[in-house]
């Protein structure tokens, strides 16, 4: 089962994955996306989630997205963990306001 939600900063991010590993999920199970790639590699490592890579996406699409815009790259992301491509690019439009989206995939 796939979940996706989207919180303010990183203070509610917290909050969420305090609450989603209460109900059983690891931190191997969360991801994490903001659309500036330093704030989403900094808030992974600070609340210890996952980041998606080679293991989710095959390496032709890793390959890919290091030439593609960052919103390309990030629907492509967020598809690798688990979303439809429509539910991908509402979350993109979420980034672009300066959210953050979680997605927790076992």
């Amino acid at each position: 089962m796939v979940i996706k939600k989207i919180v303010e900063n990183a203070v509610q991010a917290k909050s969420e994955i305090d609450d989603l590993t209460r109900q059983g999920y690891t931190h191997d199970d969360i991801y994490i996306f903001a659309h500036d790639k330093k704030r989403s590699d900094n808030i992974s490592d600070a609340l210890d989630t996952e980041e998606v890579g080679m293991k989710e996406q095959g390496f032709l699409d890793s390959m890919k997205n290091m030439f593609s815009s960052r919103g390309d790259e990030l629907r492509s992301k967020m598809e690798a963990a688990g979303l439809t491509a429509e539910d991908a690019a509402d979350a993109e439009r979420e980034l672009d306001h300066g959210k953050l989206v979680l997605i927790v995939n076992k």
